[in-house]
């Protein structure tokens, strides 16, 4: 779906080029156009492109918008957003995430939960701790960290427009089996 998607590929090497340790743009960037194929819809626009990397060395909230700038630079209609998860674990837990895929199994839902890095030979690299059957079964479901942060889950839920933009999701409130 990735490599069919022109815009997608743009993206992706547009983050590439930044030569980023352990980056990979995930969330809505590759939910949606997993489910906008499903379900046979035109391309979705974006609230943000989420720009993941892991870097413990410039934990700096001006990196970030320095990278984001840079992006903007090449690619000015992109609602690029910009993280390091190296810092990010202050948000959800006391301890240090490990790299960007640790970080991720904190996110609130597992189809949210799936990255993808344009490797340097063009093969995709896909992060995602839970797997990617929830996302190609169009089930929206809490991760086991969620399901200790309900109210967060339930919030995030109501906020965004996804059973409307895709009817044919599930929504499961319990852990997978």
């Amino acid at each position: 779906m990735l490599r069919s998607d022109p815009w997608s590929m743009d993206v992706l090497g547009t983050v590439r080029s930044l030569r980023l340790p352990d980056w990979a743009i995930g969330a809505g960037f590759v939910r949606a156009l997993v489910w906008d194929r499903l379900s046979g819809q035109s391309r979705t626009k974006l609230e943000d492109v989420d720009v993941l990397y892991f870097d413990p060395n410039g934990l700096s909230k001006d990196r970030e918008k320095e990278l984001r700038q840079k992006l903007l630079s090449e690619r000015p209609t992109v609602p690029w957003s910009v993280k390091n998860q190296a810092r990010m674990h202050t948000r959800n837990r006391p301890a240090a995430y490990r790299d960007t895929e640790d970080a991720m199994r904190f996110w609130l839902e597992t189809p949210t939960a799936v990255a993808v890095r344009l490797d340097a030979d063009d093969r995709f690299t896909v992060l995602a701790p839970y797997g990617l059957d929830d996302l190609f079964q169009m089930i929206i479901r809490p991760t086991p960290k969620a399901l200790q942060r309900m109210e967060q889950f339930e919030r995030r839920l109501s906020r965004k427009p996804w059973v409307r933009t895709w009817p044919d999701l599930k929504v499961i409130r319990t852990e997978s089996p």
